[in-house]
C-alpha cells in the first residue's frame, strides 16, 4: 500500500534516469525554465521537487510552483503542501500516535467504516530508544541490569508495539536496545535518494522527535513535527506548511586544535539563536565544508531544534557518498545518489551556491572555535570552558539565588551518608555522554576514550559523588571503542555501557544514589550535570539538578575527575595522579591527528554491515513478547496503554466551533516557557497528581516508570500536564510546580484538579503567556493534555513552530498578542473572565478576532488578538476538532 504519484508535469520535467539496468522516472527540476532556477538553494529545490512531483492541481497546482520560484516576499506567505517519503519516530512520541491509530480503527468501525483504512500509506519506522534508564552504572554488568528493568517496566507497552508491527501495513519498528533513532536513521535508514515503483526522488521525513533535523547532515530533508501532524503523514495528507526562508550560513576554515565538533555547534546555536532563525530552513554552504566530516555535519544539522530552525541542510556531495559507502549502504544506491544529485541540480558546488538567494547570511571562520559548554538552563547560553567557572558562580547568586557568601563548596557542605567525603554547591554529581548530538560522531567518542586513557595512565580516579554514564547511539560505536582498545579505560573510570538510547538528555538518567540524593535535599544544593547531549531545560535531567551544561563527550569525561564547577579546568588540576602530582587537562588531551588517526584505523564498513544486517529482529527477549493478530487492539486494563477519549460520541459531520465565553484562566506563565514545562516528562513523583492515581490503580513507586513510558495513558499524562516541578505559576506569585488558583473559589490547587473542577463546573479554560510559548521537543502530549485540562485556548507573545502547529492539530485556539501588547501592559492577572469573540463568523488563517476583559471591579475592556491558525487546512482542522478528526472523516466518507 503506498500513495500513487498522479503529476500533472504542467512545467515538463518528467523524464528517465538510467543508474546500472535499472531506469527511474525523475522530475528533474532543472528542465525548469525560469531565470530564478540558478537562484534557488538546494533546501528549496528538494521542495520544488516535491512539488513537481505531486501537481495534481488539488493539493498542488502549477501556481504554488511558480510561487516558489518567484522568490518573492510574496511567496512567503503561500502555504503549499509537502508530502515526505517516510516517517521516523521514537517509542515516547511514537506510542501513542499508535495509540491513536489503534483508537481510530475503532472509530472507522463505529462509523461503520473499514477499519483497516487507517494504515500507514508511507514507510514509517519506529525505533524504540527512549525507555531505557540509567539505574545501574559504574559496573560491567549495567548494560544488563538496565536492559532487564527496560523489559520489566515496559512489557505492556512492547506488547502494543509489536501488535502495531503486526496489525499495520508499511510500519517497521527497530526493537530496543539497537541506538538512537536518530543515529539508526542516519546509518542505515536514510538513503539520500530515495525510489518508489520506479520513481526516483530526494529522501525527506517527519519524524515525531525533534531531533529528526540530524539526517540533514546527509541531504535528506526532515524535520520534527508533533506526534500528531505525523500520523496525518502517515495517512496520506500532506504536510502544510509555508514556503520557508533560507538562511544561508558560510562556513570558513577548519577547527583549530583542542576544539571539537561540539564546540562548533554551541557556537553555530548560539549564533543562530540570537539572529533569530523559528520557521525558517538554515542552509550550510562555503568552502569550510569540503574538510567537514559528515559527522560533525549531522552534529550541526542536530541541533536545529536549540538554534529554532525548522532544519540544518546540508547539500550532497563527495563527503556524503564516503559516508554512504562506509555505512555499508549498496552499491547501486550510492551510484543513484550521486547520479541523480548531478542530474537533478542538488550536487553541491561552490561555484553554484555564489549565486543562491538567501534571506540573510552569517559567516563563522571554524578556526576561531574555543572550547565550550552551554548552560546552566538553555542550549544556546554558550560559555568558554575559560569562563565557565566564574559563569557558575555568579549564577549561583543571580539564577539559583544563592546567598553570595555561601556559594562555595566549604560553605554550603553536607556529609554525605555513608561516606568519608562532603557534597556543596557546585558539585558535578551527573557526568553522561549520551544523546544523539555527540554519539553519532566518532571523533569526540574516540576523543573521550583517549582521554579516559591518558587518565588512568596517569592514575585519575574520577570524584566519588559523580554518577557516569556512556549510552552510545549505536552498536557501531562500541565496536570501534572496543577495535580501538578504549573501552576498556572508559570502564575503569566508570563510563561503563549502561543502554543504547537518548538516556539522561530526556531524564532517563535514573536516580542519584540514595546518599547523594539527600545530602542535595538537606543542604537545598546547586549540584550540576554535564552531559554531552543537546537538551539541558530546567528539571529535565533529573530533579535532583538544577545546574546542567552541555559539553563534549570528552569535557564530560574531565569533569568527573574534577567533580566541580567551581575548578577552572584551564588553570586548575583536574585531580592527582598515582604519583601525588597534580593532572592537567592538558596532560590527558588528545592532539587532534591522534584522534583523526585513531578512527581511521578502527572504523570500519563491516562494523555497520554486521550490526544492520538484521536490525529488526530483536533480541531473544523481544522475540519472546507474544501478542495477537488481530485488526483491531484489544484494549485491556492498563496504566500503560489506553484507548483515548478523543473520539467518544464523534459524528460524521463536525459541531460548528462557538464562540468561547466566560472563560477563567488556568495559568498565567512567563517567556520561554518548554514543551517540557507543559508535557509531563521525567520521573513521576509520588505525591503528584499521576503519582497518586498509579497508587490508587496499585503500581508500587519503583514501578512508576517515567512519564514518557506511560504516553499511551491519557489517565497519567493528563495529570501530568503543567506539573513540571520548575514551572511559575504567576497567578500565584511564581510558586513553583504545577499549582494553580480556582478563581471562583481562591482555593489553591494542583492544575490537573483546578482543571477537573471547572470542567465539571462547564467553564472554558484559557493560558496565557509571554514570548516563545511552547520550545523544546515535539512533544504531543504538550498539545494533547491541554486539551483534555479543558484548555480552549493559549494567548501568547510568540510561539515555537511545532508547538503551535500542534495546538491547532488538537482543537485548540492558539492566539498571539498584538506588538505592543502583553499580559504585563493589559495587566492581566488571571483572576478576569474572557470571551474570545470572532469563532462563530467563520475563520481566516492570521486574521484578527476579539478578546474580551471582564476585570473583578465589573470593568470591561477590548483588545484585537491575531489568530494563528496560519493556513487554510489548519482552519479545517480546527473545525473538525482536531487533525485526527478531520482524516478520520475523510478516510469514512471515501
Amino acid at each position: 500500500m503506498s500513495i500513487s504519484i498522479q503529476s500533472q508535469d504542467s512545467f515538463k520535467t518528467r523524464e528517465n534516469l538510467q543508474v546500472g539496468s535499472q531506469n527511474y522516472t525523475i522530475y528533474n527540476l532543472t528542465k525548469i525554465n525560469h531565470p530564478n532556477l540558478k537562484r534557488i538553494p538546494i533546501s528549496l529545490r528538494v521542495l520544488l521537487e516535491n512539488l513537481l512531483r505531486h501537481e495534481d492541481g488539488l493539493h498542488v497546482s502549477k501556481a504554488d510552483v511558480e510561487s516558489l520560484l518567484s522568490l518573492s516576499s510574496e511567496s512567503l506567505q503561500r502555504e503549499i503542501s509537502f508530502f515526505p517519503a517516510r516517517v521516523l519516530m521514537q517509542d515516547f512520541t511514537g506510542v501513542p500516535a499508535v495509540v491513536d491509530l489503534a483508537a481510530m480503527r475503532d472509530a472507522m468501525k463505529s462509523l461503520g467504516g473499514d477499519p483497516k483504512k487507517i494504515n500507514p500509506l508511507v514507510p514509517v519506522d519506529l525505533v524504540i530508544d527512549h525507555s531505557v534508564m540509567v539505574d545501574s552504572f559504574g559496573s560491567p554488568k549495567s548494560f544488563d541490569e538496565n536492559v532487564k528493568m527496560e523489559f520489566h517496566r515496559n512489557h505492556e507497552r512492547y506488547v502494543f508495539l509489536k501488535w502495531g508491527q503486526n496489525a499495520f501495513q508499511n510500519f517497521k519498528v527497530v526493537p530496543p536496545g539497537t541506538g538512537i533513532c536518530h543515529q539508526v536513521n542516519l546509518e542505515n535508514l536514510g538513503k539520500t535518494v530515495w525510489n518508489s515503483g520506479n520513481v526516483a526522488y530526494p529522501d525527506s521525513l517527519v519524524g515525531t522527535d525533534s531531533h529528526t533535523t540530524m539526517i540533514n547532515g546527509l541531504a535528506v530533508l526532515g524535520w520534527g513535527v508533533g506526534g500528531i501532524e505525523a500520523e496525518a503523514v502517515m495517512l496520506g495528507q500532506p504536510l502544510s506548511m509555508l514556503i520557508p526562508e533560507v538562511i544561508g550560513f558560510k562556513l570558513e576554515g577548519k577547527l583549530p586544535e583542542g576544539s571539537t565538533a561540539t564546540d562548533l555547534v554551541l557556537t553555530v546555536t548560539q549564533m543562530l539563536r540570537k539572529k533569530g532563525v523559528v520557521g525558517k530552513f538554515v542552509e550550510f554552504f562555503g568552502p569550510g565544508l569540503a574538510s567537514m566530516s559528515l559527522a560533525d555535519r549531522a552534529t550541526i544539522a542536530n541541533m536545529a531544534p536549540e538554534y529554532g530552525a525548522t532544519c540544518g541542510f546540508f547539500p550532497v556531495d563527495d563527503e556524503t557518498l564516503r559516508y554512504l559507502r562506509l555505512s555499508g549502504r549498496e552499491a547501486h544506491t550510492v551510484e543513484l545518489v550521486e547520479k541523480y544529485a548531478k542530474a537533478t541540480g542538488l550536487w553541491r558546488s561552490e561555484a553554484a551556491e555564489k549565486d543562491y538567494f538567501f534571506h540573510d547570511v552569517l559567516q563563522l571562520d571554524m578556526s576561531t572555535i574555543q572550547p565550550s559548554l552551554a548552560g546552566p538552563k538553555r542550549p544556546q547560553d554558550r560559555v568558554l570552558l575559560a569562563d565557565a567557572k566564574p559563569q557558575f558562580q555568579q549564577q549561583l547568586i543571580d539564577g539559583f539565588q544563592v546567598e553570595a557568601g555561601k556559594t562555595s563548596k566549604d560553605s554550603s557542605a553536607v556529609t554525605v551518608e555513608g561516606s568519608n567525603y562532603k557534597l556543596g554547591h557546585g558539585d558535578v554529581v551527573l557526568a553522561a555522554i549520551t544523546s544523539c548530538t555527540n554519539t553519532s560522531n566518532p571523533s569526540v567518542m574516540i576523543g573521550a576514550g583517549l582521554i579516559a586513557k591518558k587518565a588512568v595512565e596517569k592514575g585519575l580516579k574520577v570524584q566519588p559523588w559523580v554518577k557516569t554514564s556512556l549510552a552510545p547511539g549505536s552498536q557501531v560505536v562500541t565496536d570501534y571503542l572496543e577495535r580501538s582498545g578504549l573501552q576498556k579505560y572508559l570502564d575503569q573510570v566508570g563510563f561503563n555501557l549502561v543502554g543504547y538510547g537518548c538516556t539522561t538528555c530526556i531524564g532517563n538518567s535514573g536516580p542519584l544514589p540514595t546518599p547523594i540524593g539527600n545530602a542535595v535535599d538537606q543542604g537545598n544544593l546547586v549540584v550540576a550535570s554535564v552531559l554531552s547531549g543537546n537538551r539541558n531545560f530546567e528539571g529535565r535531567i533529573n530533579p535532583h539538578v538544577k545546574a546542567n551544561y552541555l559539553a563534549s563527550p570528552m569535557l564530560v569525561v574531565a569533569y568527573a575527575f574534577a567533580g566541580s564547577m567551581h575548578k577552572d579546568l584551564n588553570k586548575e588540576s583536574l585531580g592527582t595522579g598515582a604519583n601525588g602530582q597534580p593532572v592537567y587537562l592538558k596532560d590527558i588531551w588528545p592532539s587532534n591527528k591522534e584522534i583523526q588517526d585513531t578512527v581511521l584505523n578502527t572504523l570500519n564498513t563491516q562494523m555497520f554491515q554486521s550490526r544492520y544486517s538484521n536490525v529488526f529482529a530483536g533480541t531473544d527477549d523481544w522475540k519472546k513478547i507474544a501478542t495477537t493478530t488481530s485488526q483491531t487492539y484489544s484494549w485491556e486494563e492498563s496504566t500503560y496503554i489506553k484507548n483515548p477519549p478523543y473520539f467518544a460520541g464523534m459524528s460524521m459531520t463536525p459541531a460548528p466551533r462557538k464562540d468561547i465565553q466566560k472563560a477563567h484562566v488556568l495559568a498565567v506563565l512567563g517567556d520561554s516557557i518548554t514543551t517540557d514545562h507543559i508535557s509531563p516528562a521525567g520521573n513521576i513523583k509520588k505525591d503528584s497528581p499521576a503519582g497518586k492515581f498509579l497508587t490508587s490503580k496499585g503500581v508500587a513507586v519503583p514501578d512508576f516508570n517515567s512519564y514518557g513510558a506511560r504516553r499511551g495513558s491519557d489517565d497519567v499524562m493528563v495529570r501530568g500536564t503543567f506539573a513540571n516541578i520548575r514551572i511559575k505559576n504567576e497567578m500565584l506569585n511564581g510558586v513553583e510546580g504545577g499549582m494553580t488558583k480556582h478563581v471562583p473559589t481562591g482555593e489553591v490547587l494542583s492544575i490537573y484538579d483546578a482543571s477537573m473542577r471547572y470542567q465539571a463546573e462547564g467553564t472554558p479554560l484559557i493560558v496565557i503567556a509571554g514570548k516563545e510559548y511552547g520550545t523544546g521537543s515535539s512533544r504531543d502530549w504538550a498539545a494533547k493534555g491541554t486539551r483534555l485540562l479543558g484548555i480552549k485556548a493559549v494567548i501568547a507573545e510568540s510561539f515555537e513552530r511545532i508547538h503551535r502547529s500542534n495546538l491547532v492539530g488538537m482543537g485548540v485556539l492558539p492566539l498571539q498578542f498584538m506588538p505592543g501588547t502583553d499580559r504585563k501592559s493589559l495587566g492581566l492577572t488571571g483572576t478576569e473572565q474572557l470571551d474570545i469573540l470572532g469563532i462563530e463568523a467563520g475563520l481566516k488563517p492570521l486574521q484578527e478576532v476579539k478578546l474580551v476583559i471582564h476585570r473583578e471591579d465589573g470593568k470591561k475592556q477590548e483588545v484585537p488578538l491575531r489568530l494563528r491558525i496560519d493556513t487554510a487546512v489548519e482552519v479545517e482542522y480546527y473545525k473538525n476538532e482536531g487533525i485526527l478528526h478531520y482524516v478520520l472523516r475523510k478516510l469514512a466518507k471515501s
